[in-house]
This record gives structure tokens, C-alpha cells and sequence, in this order.
């Protein structure tokens, strides 16, 4: 145990979020307070040949930038190369490793560390001969390699013992292992890998840490962790934590304070400005094998809502996600699958009526007896949204919804719910179909087309897939003589929705065969509004 190497690579994987750009007085700061930790090595940041775009000193980490650093005496340092810098590079890998690197006898690092995916390992390799007869210990991580086989990670093991590795790691890199899988791939690895074995660790699941220990247990020698866990998506096992954990074992000194003190000034407002560190989202996503920047893409993105990221998750999950791919995220964005078909047509119930669509703001509910009086007096067709039910049952003529989570979420609400319910369930998965099985559908086709509004029979295609949109294409179709929209308060100003929203219902008048629209409950949107008294 006192053999233990514990890295951090704070400044390399922290990077992602501000473009490896920290300021030289925090990096002074935090090699203090790794010192203080007694961190064996500290993984500065990457080296490679990336220019595309503005990336601060850590992207690149060349020797003259340390140079001009104040570290503490003792401290040793590495970076970190991508194999595909290397593999890639069009005059071999040893004139790239000699444009990025000079004899470690001349160099202020230590240690070289590759990371590289299963289809890079083997032509990777090489460059550890390379960088061992310029001095340097040499790591080379694998990633993504938890749901390889048995077979698989042999072959890995077996080939890296023909190369003078320091150290082979294997990176969780979905965050989906288990205490029993990381144990499992330790045992593989070592039937033919008998020298140091790293580990580096994510915190999808929440069990980073659990991780990290377990593979001490089971021999694991270099453990890698990040202050408060920075990095990508959920993070990484936090090094304040695996210092204490390792405390005893490693027979080391640690003085937590400067660490704690940095983590509060500097590292705390950080988190709290770019948002790493586990969450529900996250923990499905490792628990399913997906590629966690999906689920940091969607939640810094305004157009996703939780319903969105979730139904995102779902579709992954059965098309895959292990890698990550921008094309992939839009794509799934659309939850319909083949062209848009339905088997209803809505003007056979609303041809030149009045619609009345009902929504959850509270507007509705303080304005109830008089659009209760408003329904039986002049008899409109009224479609509620999903399962709101502060207007009374029998005045409710159908429900409608799009959203396939919302619908799964709502399906036992709906079960309860004596009114037809209007999906588009000839393009939804069997499993929801079978979740209302008994229940009278109304299927109406939808597909999602950027800025497109059509509307046929039984069928339309929109511009997204809120469920107001659906419905306004419902009424459309349905050839109604006006629309009146109850309930739709607005979500406050400043809130994306609500600007999401108006763009619709903008775009959605602007078409010319679309029924005039007026709310009679009061409205943030951009729209004509009346009041339910005066009609």
C-alpha cells in the first residue's frame, strides 16, 4: 500500500470547461496545496498539436510554460498526449513525439501518460520505446474498454507487455462500473499484465470513489482523482477524499488546509458556474452505457427540458450511445420514428367549431366558473393538455399529448381519465402502446422538421415537439373556426420557454391557413387577448 501513486490531473480534465485557460495564480495555488496533499504527481494538462480555436496554456503544456511557474520543490509533474496525435500524425510517431518533447533530463515533467480508445492501442504502442530512451515514465490509458470482452481486454494486457510501460491504466470512462465489474476487469488484466495498473474514475453512478478503493483492494497502484472532481460531465473521484481515504495507506503527510481553503475560493464558485458533479441524468446515462457529454450537451442547452433529456436517454439506450456524436444528439431529439402516419382525422369531430384548448397555468384555476360557464354555454370543442384536470371531467370533449416520457409518465393517470386521448401512437415504441392498452386512442401523426409548419389529415409536422404545438396542429387539421387558449400564463420573462413559446405561436399565426388564436386568460405571450367575461 505504500506503493500507492496518487495523481492529479485537475488542470487537464478541469480544462474542457474553460479551455484549459487558468489563471497562473490559481495553478500556483493548487501546486501548493497538492504538495500540502503529498500528491505524487500532478498531471498539468495535455500536449499535442490541436490549434483549432483558443485553448489557454494547459492545452498545450510546454516546458516553457512550467519554466515560468513556481512549483514546489519535490513536486513531479506529466502531461498527458492523445494516441490519436500521435497515430494520426503524417510523418510517423517518433517525429511527433520529438516535435512535443525533449529529453526528460531537459524537461520539467516526469511522467507521459497516452490516453488512447481500444482501436489506437496496439499502433500507439511504440511511442513508449521512444519516450523510456528520452527518460520518462510512461502510462498509457485505456479508455471505454467496461464493455469489452473477456477475450478483448486479455489481448490488450497481453500485447502492452511487449512495451516498457511504466504504468497501464484503464479509464471507466461511462461511468458504469460496478464494485464487482471494476474488480472483474482488474482480475482479466492481471492473467496477463504483470506490472503497475492505474485507474481513472467517473462519478456517473456516485461511485468514483468506491471505485478508486476497490481497486486498491484488488492491487492498483495508481489511482487518479480531481479537486472537488472536475471534469467533464459528472466527474471524477474527488482528490480531497481519496487523499484522506489513502491517508494511512500510503504512510503519507497531508495537510488538507491550503486544498480546502483553494476549494472554497476558487474551485466551489467554479463548479457552481459550469456545473460538473453527478446527477440523475448522469447516473442513467452510466448506468446505460452513454456517453456522458450527451447528457452536459442537453443540460447546457436551453431547447432540452428535463422530459427532453429523459426521452433522449430512452432513445440512446436502445440506438446506442457509447460514443458521442453532435448528429446523434439532434437526431434523437426527434422521438418519432419513420414518416408521420395517423389513422384519425380531427375535422370529423371539430370542422367549423370553436376549439378551446385548456393548459395547467393558474389562471385556470382562478377563472374556472367562468370558463366552466363559458364551455356549457356555447358548447366549443375543448382539448385539455395531458393530464390537467382543474376543469370539470365532462366538460373535457378529449386530451392530447406528444411527448413520449410525458406520456409513459402520465400513463396510469390516463388510465383513470374517461376522455379519448390524442397521440401519435402509430410512431411510438410498442412498449407505450402497450401501457394503454384499453384505452380509446385518437392517433394523430406528428413529425419534427426545423421551422415547418404542415397540417393534413391525420397527420402534421412541426417546428418541435411541445405538446401546444400539437394541439394548435390538431385544431388546424380539424379545419376549427377559431382557436381560444385558456391557462397559458407564461413561464416569467426571462425564462427561455417562454421565448420558445412565443416564437411558436409567432410563426405558428404567420401561416395562412391556421384559425385565428386568442387567449382569454391573462398571458404573457405575444398574442391577442381577450377575457373569458366578455365572451
Amino acid at each position: 500500500m505504500k506503493n500507492i501513486m496518487l495523481l492529479d490531473c485537475t488542470l487537464r480534465d478541469g480544462g474542457y470547461y474553460n479551455s484549459w485557460d487558468f489563471d497562473v495564480s490559481i495553478i500556483e495555488k493548487y501546486l501548493i496545496a497538492m504538495n500540502e496533499i503529498s500528491v505524487d504527481f500532478v498531471e498539468l494538462g495535455l500536449r499535442g498539436f490541436n490549434k483549432d480555436g483558443f485553448k489557454g496554456a494547459c492545452a498545450y503544456t510546454t516546458d516553457n510554460f512550467i519554466q515560468s511557474l513556481e512549483v514546489p520543490n519535490g513536486l513531479k509533474l506529466g502531461v498527458m498526449v492523445n494516441a490519436s496525435d500521435l497515430v494520426r500524425y503524417p510523418n510517423g510517431i517518433e517525429l511527433a513525439l520529438s516535435e512535443l518533447f525533449s529529453p526528460a533530463s531537459e524537461s520539467p515533467i516526469s511522467l507521459v501518460r497516452v490516453a488512447c480508445h481500444v482501436h489506437e492501442f496496439e499502433n500507439a504502442l511504440p511511442a513508449a520505446i521512444w519516450l523510456k530512451n528520452q527518460g520518462y515514465i510512461v502510462g498509457f490509458n485505456l479508455m471505454q474498454i467496461a464493455d469489452r470482452s473477456v477475450e478483448e481486454i486479455k489481448s490488450l494486457a497481453s500485447v502492452a507487455n511487449e512495451y516498457p510501460l511504466d504504468v497501464l491504466y484503464f479509464a471507466d470512462s461511462l461511468g458504469s462500473l460496478n464494485l464487482e465489474q471494476t474488480s472483474n476487469i482488474i482480475k482479466v488484466m492481471r492473467e496477463e499484465w504483470q506490472g503497475p495498473l492505474g485507474i481513472h474514475t467517473h462519478d456517473n453512478m456516485g461511485y468514483a470513489l468506491a471505485n478508486s478503493m476497490r481497486a486498491v483492494e484488488e492491487g492498483v497502484t495508481w489511482i487518479d482523482g480531481t479537486v472537488t472532481g472536475m471534469g467533464r460531465g459528472p466527474g471524477n473521484a474527488k482528490t480531497e477524499y481519496l487523499a484522506i481515504e489513502l491517508e494511512s495507506a500510503r504512510q503519507a503527510s497531508i495537510n488538507i488546509t491550503p486544498l480546502i481553503q483553494l476549494i472554497e475560493d476558487y474551485f466551489k464558485p467554479k463548479q457552481h458556474e459550469c456545473g460538473w458533479g453527478t446527477n440523475t441524468f448522469y447516473y442513467l446515462a452510466g448506468k446505460f452505457g452513454i456517453h456522458p457529454t450527451y447528457i452536459q450537451e442537453m443540460i447546457r442547452d436551453p431547447r432540452y427540458n428535463e422530459v427532453d433529456i429523459l426521452a433522449v436517454i430512452e432513445h440512446l439506450k436502445s440506438e446506442g450511445g457509447k460514443s458521442f456524436n453532435i448528429n446523434a444528439l439532434e437526431a434523437a431529439r426527434n422521438f418519432y420514428s419513420g414518416d408521420p402516419i395517423g389513422t384519425w382525422d380531427p375535422s370529423s369531430v371539430i370542422f367549423d367549431k370553436e376549439v378551446l384548448i385548456i393548459g395547467t397555468g393558474p389562471s385556470v384555476v382562478k377563472h374556472r366558473k367562468a370558463l366552466e360557464e363559458y364551455i356549457r354555454n356555447k358548447r366549443p370543442y375543448v382539448i385539455a393538455l395531458n393530464t390537467q384536470s382543474h376543469i370539470l371531467s365532462e366538460l373535457i370533449d378529449i386530451r392530447a399529448a406528444c411527448h413520449p416520457v410525458r406520456i409513459l409518465a402520465d400513463c396510469s393517470v390516463h388510465a383513470t381519465l374517461p376522455h379519448p386521448l390524442v397521440i401519435p401512437a402509430s410512431m411510438l415504441s410498442d412498449n407505450i402502446n402497450k401501457a394503454f392498452r384499453g384505452k380509446e386512442l385518437l392517433d394523430f401523426g406528428i413529425s419534427i422538421q426545423e421551422n415547418t409548419f404542415m397540417f393534413e389529415s391525420n397527420y402534421c409536422v412541426l417546428p418541435n415537439s411541445l405538446v401546444l404545438a400539437y394541439v394548435l396542429a390538431i385544431a388546424t387539421s380539424g379545419k376549427a373556426s377559431r382557436i381560444l387558449l385558456a391557462g397559458f400564463d407564461g413561464y416569467g420573462l426571462d425564462d427561455p420557454r417562454t421565448s420558445e413559446v412565443d416564437n411558436l405561436l409567432y410563426n405558428f399565426m404567420k401561416v395562412e391557413t391556421t384559425p385565428s388564436v386568442v387567449a382569454i386568460t391573462p398571458t404573457e405571450y405575444k398574442i391577442p387577448c381577450s377575457s373569458v367575461y366578455a365572451f
